[in-house]
């Protein structure tokens, strides 16, 4: 008897790319399984809140028909809501191949007893390298002359000195924020001559020791000509750097997000380019997205910006469909998941136990 999968893919993560992942995962398990595939509509439509959900795709009625009688559900956007779950009694695993799996509402899969795995780090690698892109782009002002250029302008002017850029190497670096990826970033610019600075609570000095220097977030902002953001968006993170805090970065510095809108105030980083204060932005993440026509970002001098494709290469696909498809695996095979955002579910007594 096979086991029923839904491949609900999209046009970054593409169906194909999941069923093959866990046909490949059934083979080396010995399992037969039968994969149905669905496209939603991501990025072509912005994903949004679905249900009770966020950073969803697709909607409701259409995941409901297409997981009628399915075990298992391998997916990056698709809204996994109580919902969804209640209406699909046959569900026991769904793996979502993000980061973070936003778009299933856990506390409603625990109840119904669905195990919900995630794949961390997928897109580490591209969103190190997308940062180092945006930092030395609004380091060297490419944004601006970019632009220009693309006019048919060509200023002198900008080779005057107090409109050059800065240099990397030599440069104090800020990082707040040291996983997956601010890790990276912190020994891609250690490499390039760079002094690298590092608030993270979270993470213990020692593990910083030859690669970068633990600070405090006051300390951070006022000794690092470049601040990047590298945290997650929590309570305690949401609105953390704004116009105190960008007052405390030195005159003629520069910030780079490429984490989440809701880490900066957009409102104060635009008071501080127009006045002067900072040299430049990048910008791969808004406060609402797709960013409004009318926004004050797409006037304020000094920015680059990326429509938050970060994360976005064909290596991270592929990565995150291999992620999603070993935890199939280990379901098929009756073994734990690796990662795993509501454990309890494969220990609990009466749960949707796996084949």
């Amino acid at each position: 008897m096979s086991t029923t999968v839904l491949a609900a893919g999209d046009h970054f993560v593409l169906p194909r790319l999941l069923a093959d992942a866990v046909r490949a995962a059934a083979d080396d398990a010995g399992t037969d399984v039968d994969v149905r595939e669905l496209t939603l509509p991501w990025p072509h439509t912005p994903f949004g809140p679905v249900g009770e959900v966020a950073e969803a795709s697709g909607t409701e009625d259409e995941l409901i028909d297409a997981l009628r009688g399915a075990e298992v559900c391998v997916t990056q956007m698709a809204p996994v809501t109580e919902r969804v779950l209640a209406a699909c009694p046959d569900l026991k695993l769904v793996c979502v191949s993000r980061g973070g799996p936003v778009n299933a509402n856990l506390e409603a899969a625990t109840r119904h007893g669905v195990a919900v795995c995630y794949a961390p780090g997928r897109n580490a690698v591209a969103t190190a390298e997308h940062t180092l892109t945006l930092l030395l782009a609004a380091a060297r002002g490419v944004g601006d002359t970019h632009t220009d250029l693309r006019r048919g302008v060509w200023r002198g002017d900008y080779y005057d000195y107090d409109s050059c850029g800065i240099e990397i190497e030599g440069t104090t670096v800020g990082l707040v924020g040291y996983g997956a990826i601010g890790s990276r970033v912190a020994r891609i610019l250690t490499a390039m001559g760079a002094h690298v600075l590092v608030h993270d609570p979270y993470v213990a000095p020692e593990s910083l020791r030859g690669v970068a220097e633990p600070v405090g977030l006051d300390a951070l902002l006022s000794r690092s000509r470049v601040v990047s953001l590298h945290a997650r968006v929590t309570e305690e993170t949401t609105g953390m750097i704004g116009a105190a805090e960008l007052a405390r970065m030195p005159r003629g510095s520069v910030l780079v997000n490429c984490a989440r809108g809701a880490l900066l105030d957009y409102g104060a980083l635009c008071d501080a380019l127009d006045s002067g204060h900072l040299a430049g932005a990048g910008l791969d993440v808004y406060p609402q997205e797709p960013v409004p026509a009318d926004a004050r970002l797409l006037r304020t001098p000094g920015i680059v910006m990326t429509p938050h494709i970060a994360g976005g290469s064909q290596e991270v696909a592929r990565k995150a469909a291999r992620i999603v498809g070993a935890e199939v695996g280990r379901h098929l095979r009756g073994e734990p998941p690796a990662h795993c955002a509501n454990p309890e579910v494969t220990r609990r007594p009466g749960a949707r136990s796996a084949r």
